[in-house]
This record gives structure tokens, C-alpha cells and sequence, in this order.
């Protein structure tokens, strides 16, 4: 079973400096105890995220890490010109001595894209035409491209990733009919949905890969992020799950709710935590509940994949810390695969 860490990068108490010098502490940490991946989500205008540029963020946690594979999840490839995203792809794949995690989208929030004078109608073509230009690109140069948005003619390809072809691809998963091209490009996938919804995409994804002729033990990756908050008692992870929780709802919704809208279904979340937790979508609690829990949760959803966030809200670096220090030893070591994942 592998284990990572979904991070919003979403405004806490600190002032920005202290922020992100503390969320680098943390990732040091996920980086010591064996997790898989970190993914960093982009968000622009909103406290919702405060690494507006992932790349400058992995940048700094290429150089602090070791093991810990990273990346963005997602770049918005419509908010980025394909031939200065591929450089910055390849630079931060060879830093890292192939370590990056491609995740790639067009972006779920409209009016993040208006600000930038994007229609949202048209964004998924330009995202589209964006990851063609840049998966071929790595394959070396000169670059010919003729689309609707992004035309070249042998443009010279300096740079190539350490990873070949390339790094492996990630999308933000919440609706079905992205699966045929995920299978197609074995794409690894990442849901925030409750059990049940989230089982009926990882079982069209094993399907649809089964249909291609591939074996189950090559699955990508199908995971899904959780909120999860361990202490030594109950009464001590909820009181910070409830607190970091309804921080960070407030930072999710304001962009939402300053322009009158709601995001798409499959991105809303519950109001209280409690609620989120009876739909299996967090947990807070001493190791042997939050470990049973998340054991139903990949059971129940069909995973071989879970990321965490273990930083979310107003919770303290040192609250974080103890947390994953509790996870670690507790948690982390008895956490399986979904049979079906298995061969």
C-alpha cells in the first residue's frame, strides 16, 4: 500500500514566511517516515492556496527531500504558455534526480481562470493541446506543433526529464468519462469522493484497463485524499480536527462564495467535520480508530493509493508533526492494498 500527502497549501495563522519555513519542516518529516508522494494543489486568488506557483514551491522541496517523490496536482497547463511549463517540467525532474509527479488539468474553479482572461469554455482545448505540445516536447527536439491555440515550427528542445519517456502522469479524478483516456496513457488517478461514488470509478478504471489487455499488477496508482488528525484520545484529534477542519472549508468556499456560486458536486464538503467523517472523507482519533477507518476506506473504494492531510487549517506545525510521528508507528505500517488492486 503506497501512502502520500495532499497538500492545499491552504492559509493558516503564521504570516507567509513563517508558513511555508514550517511547511517545509513537515514535508522534511513525510520525507523521513517513507511516504511514496507529496502533491501540491494550484490555486490562484483564494487562501484556499497560497503556492500559487508549484514550481517554485518544488523547487525548495527538491533540495529538502531525499526519497519523497513530489509534484503539482494539478499544473492548470491552460494558465501556463506549453513550451515554458515543459522546461520548467524537465528542470525540476533532473533537480530531483527523477523524482516528479506529473499531475495535469484545466482546472476546477472558473473564476480562477476568468481572472487570468480565460474563457473557461475554452480551456479544455487549450489544456488539451497544452499536455500534447509538452508530452511531446520531452521527447526531444526540434517541435512542430500546429493546433488551434499553440503553433511551432522546430523549436529547439534543450532541455529532456530524467524520467523517460517522461514523468508519470496524475489527474484529479471525479467523474467517469476521463477514465478511457486515463487507461489509455496509464494515468494515475486522485478522487476526493466519499467510498462508494469513488468505487464505481476505480472499478470502471480496472475494467477498462483489464479491456486493454494490460494485468492488474501494472495498475497505476487510484487513490483518494483524506483529512486525517491522530492524537493520543478521541476528545484531543477532534478538538484539532474540528478547528483545522472549519478553517479550511472557509478558505475552500470564499472564492465560491465571494461571486455567488457553488463548485461542482463532486468538490463540495460537508459543513461540520463529524459529517465529513461519517461519509469516510476524514478521520480524528487515537491510532486504532484512525487505522480502522482507513482500512474501510480503501476497502470500500478500491484503492492502492491514500493521501493524507495531515496540515490543513489553523493546525499547528507541532500538532502536524505529532500527528504523523503517531501515523507512522501506528498507523502507516498495517495499512493494505484493496485485493481487487492486487494480482
Amino acid at each position: 500500500m503506497r501512502l502520500g500527502v495532499f497538500d492545499h497549501m491552504d492559509r493558516g495563522l503564521a504570516p507567509l514566511d513563517r508558513f511555508f519555513d514550517q511547511r517545509l519542516t513537515l514535508i522534511e518529516a513525510y520525507d523521513r517516515a517513507g511516504f511514496y508522494g507529496y502533491h501540491v494543489a494550484e490555486h490562484h486568488a483564494t487562501p484556499l492556496g497560497v503556492a500559487p506557483s508549484p514550481g517554485v514551491w518544488l523547487a525548495a522541496i527538491a533540495q529538502r527531500t531525499r526519497r519523497l517523490r513530489f509534484g503539482p496536482l494539478v499544473y492548470l497547463l491552460p494558465l501556463y504558455h506549453p513550451l515554458k511549463l515543459l522546461e520548467e517540467i524537465c528542470m525540476l525532474d533532473q533537480m530531483s534526480g527523477g523524482r516528479l509527479l506529473l499531475g495535469v488539468g484545466r482546472g476546477i474553479s472558473p473564476i480562477e481562470l476568468r481572472y487570468y482572461g480565460l474563457d473557461p469554455e475554452a480551456t479544455p482545448a487549450m489544456y488539451a493541446e497544452a499536455l500534447q505540445v509538452i508530452l511531446q516536447g520531452m521527447q526531444g527536439g526540434p517541435l512542430t506543433f500546429e493546433g488551434a491555440h499553440y503553433r511551432f515550427r522546430d523549436v529547439p528542445i534543450e532541455l529532456t526529464p530524467f524520467q523517460r519517456p517522461h514523468p508519470p502522469l496524475w489527474y484529479g479524478i471525479g467523474r467517469p468519462d476521463a477514465i478511457p483516456w486515463a487507461v489509455r496513457h496509464h494515468v494515475n488517478v486522485v478522487g476526493n469522493l466519499p467510498g462508494p461514488q469513488m468505487r464505481a470509478l476505480t472499478d470502471a478504471y480496472r475494467a477498462a484497463w483489464r479491456a486493454e489487455g494490460h494485468a492488474v499488477a501494472d495498475l497505476p496508482l487510484m487513490g483518494v485524499g483524506r483529512h486525517v488528525v491522530v492524537a493520543e484520545t478521541e476528545p484531543e484529534a477532534m478538538a484539532i480536527a474540528r478547528r483545522g477542519y472549519a478553517k479550511w472549508r472557509a478558505s475552500f468556499l470564499k472564492l465560491w462564495e465571494l461571486h455567488g456560486v457553488r463548485p461542482a458536486m463532486h468538490a463540495v464538503f460537508p459543513e461540520r467535520f463529524e459529517d465529513a467523517e461519517e461519509e469516510g472523507r476524514a478521520v480524528a482519533g487515537a491510532p486504532d480508530k484512525v487505522r480502522d477507518h482507513l482500512q474501510r476506506a480503501i476497502d470500500e473504494a478500491g484503492l492502492n493509493y491514500l493521501l493524507c492531510r495531515f496540515a490543513f487549517g489553523d493546525i499547528a506545525l507541532e500538532e502536524s508533526l505529532h500527528s504523523l510521528d503517531l501515523f507512522t508507528r501506528q498507523v502507516k505500517p498495517h495499512l493494505t492494498p484493496s485485493p481487487e488492486t492486487l494480482a
